[in-house]
């Protein structure tokens, strides 16, 4: 079993994720998107509102979900391509 949650991808600029558990945060991130629309409707007064309710709470879960990624999977190198002039 993999020691990591989440895996590089190719070019190591993102991740997807390798075991159960990562599967599992990236479940509950898309139900805890999918509620928080039906908090931001109960809670706003005016569709302005909710869309600066709704963005907020999403964005704040995203960046939850990449601190994830980031302590529990492969570190990322930010490299985008082969170096083949070697």
């Amino acid at each position: 079993m993999s020691k990591y949650w989440f895996k590089a991808k190719k070019y190591r600029w993102g991740w997807y994720p390798a075991t159960k558990e990562g599967w599992a945060a990236v479940v509950i991130f898309i139900l805890l998107t999918i509620l928080s629309g039906f908090v931001a409707a109960v809670i706003a007064k005016t569709e302005d509102e909710f869309a600066i309710i709704y963005t907020g709470i999403v964005f704040v879960l995203s960046i939850v979900l990449v601190y994830i990624s980031y302590k529990k999977g492969e570190k990322p190198g930010w490299k985008w391509r082969e170096d083949h002039a070697k």
